[in-house]
């Protein structure tokens, strides 16, 4: 069983109150020697929370946690254990929150409160179906990251780039970030030991430049093949199942596979948009295989997944992640294209079944594009990859000039990182993709409305929004 917070690994407990944010006044904005890394802010819905930090040695963990101005509502949670298996992570899962609320925390550390260097402080979605127009939200979204570490990395300048970024990420205040793979990269001295793998994460969630980022969004990941394994790793990987478990300690996804399917796939809601997070590496096989119909990225329980997720999805946008690019068919690899039986199946599949609003959203290449392609009988598709955060540039040959390219969306001179900002009433949503570089500067974007990605000959009835806003347009016809 794969599903939810029920790896063993993980030390996860419920709390019955608010939750979370602020550091409070007069507090010194200095890393305590008893929190290694974060708080990070998990995954978030309208009465639920979650919180993630890394300590230094074993102890126990708690919070302190109010409603922003009730300071008088302040309780306490019970005391979490961060252990030698754990890594030392905890995870608190904050329950019975009010939606829609903003809340301040302190974190506790063996009953001390641990200054940290920025303001905790997050907020619970917003309760709108039935009430009014969905909420305006922005989610930022990168991969790629490169810490560097002198002893394991290769000889000759450092591949990994400043972390600075993330602060630049942080200005632009999302309310929650996508982490599209890569988002460590185990190197040779880690292939083939656990704690290894373990200590590389622990390494890169500890870099100062990331810790305001941590705590001002909630976070949700996919991983690629660095942080799955050696590179362009597939399903053979010897240490796959630790991978896994790692992979599941320093992310706080709401779940991870489903039933009896494991691996880092999943979706979550925010306001009324669905986003399905893939997983390209556990069910992966050879990408050079001499029959193309024999090669799978994601695998049949996978993909059955998210077809019927997809079914029964009413967003307007249907936002799917995944670590290699999904339309790319002019790379030599690591694209959904070179696996072509999946590919036709899924695409097919969209077609045939008429599903509205799929964007795909995309990592791995170690430079910035907006791809298109408009399959027989639908709208036309995008492909959002934003790469890299810190990693190297690169830009394969033969790619320079790609017919697929929105034209001006090619980023491949700097660092950076993408926006997608959600906007428009019930019936009219709308989404806004934006590419910043290393200093903050926009360098691209593009607008698309949800009711321009519908199959032709769809009845106005069925464009109107997601069906919690029957309300409003039963009001307004």
């Amino acid at each position: 069983m794969e599903t939810g917070r029920s790896a063993p690994l993980f030390l996860w407990i419920l709390l019955i109150g608010g939750c979370a944010a602020s550091r409070p006044a007069g507090t010194p904005p200095q890393l305590s020697a008893t929190l290694r890394s974060g708080p990070m802010l998990g995954y978030a819905d309208l009465t639920e929370a979650s919180l993630w930090v890394q300590t230094t040695s074993p102890a126990q963990v708690s919070v302190r946690y109010w409603p922003e101005a009730r300071t008088a509502e302040a309780r306490t949670s019970p005391a979490v254990s961060a252990t030698d298996a754990s890594h030392r992570t905890a995870l608190l899962v904050l329950s019975n929150l009010e939606p829609g609320t903003g809340y301040a925390y302190e974190v506790l550390v063996d009953g001390a409160a641990v200054p940290r260097p920025s303001e905790t402080r997050f907020v619970t979605q917003r309760f709108w179906q039935y009430r009014g127009d969905p909420p305006e939200f922005t989610a930022a979204a990168g991969s790629c990251y490169f810490a560097n570490e002198p002893k394991s990395d290769r000889p000759g300048r450092p591949y990994g780039r400043s972390p600075a970024i993330f602060e630049r990420i942080a200005e632009k205040k999302p309310d929650l970030m996508l982490w599209l793979g890569d988002n460590v990269y185990y190197r040779e001295p880690d292939f083939g030991s656990a704690a290894a793998m373990q200590e590389r994460n622990a390494l890169a969630r500890e870099e100062p430049a990331l810790q305001r980022l941590l705590a001002a969004a909630s976070h949700y990941a996919i991983w690629d093949d660095h942080d799955y394994g050696p590179n362009n790793s597939i399903w053979t990987y010897a240490l796959s199942r630790n991978a896994l478990e790692i992979f599941k300690l320093y992310w706080a996804n709401p779940t991870y596979g489903h039933r009896d399917t494991p691996g880092v796939f999943g979706m979550f809601q925010w306001a009324d948009i669905d986003f399905f997070l893939l997983d390209d590496r556990w069910y992966r096989t050879p990408e050079n295989a001499a029959d193309p119909s024999a090669r799978k990225m994601f695998g049949p329980e996978q993909l059955r997944w998210l077809k019927d997720a997809l079914l029964f999805s009413r967003a307007p946008f249907k936002v799917i992640a995944n670590g290699s690019q999904m339309l790319n068919a002019h790379t030599a690899v690591d694209t959904f294209r070179n696996f072509p039986a999946e590919y036709r199946e899924l695409t097919d599949w969209i077609v045939s079944n008429r599903i509205s609003g799929v964007l795909f959203l995309s990592g791995d290449k170690h430079h910035t594009e907006l791809l298109r392609e408009t399959p027989a009988g639908i709208y036309t598709l995008y492909d959002f990859t934003s790469s890299p955060l810190t990693a190297g540039l690169s830009l394969d040959k033969g790619e320079e000039e790609n017919p697929q390219r929105v034209p001006g969306t090619l980023v491949a001179d700097d660092q950076n990182f993408g926006l997608l900002r959600f906007s428009g009433p019930c019936n009219d949503r709308a989404l806004t993709m934006e590419t910043y570089d290393s200093k903050g500067t926009l360098r691209w974007k593009h607008s698309v409305r949800a009711r321009e990605l519908v199959a032709p000959g769809t009845p106005e009835k069925e464009i109107r929004g997601h069906p919690a806003c029957t309300y409003l347009t039963s009001r307004t016809g």
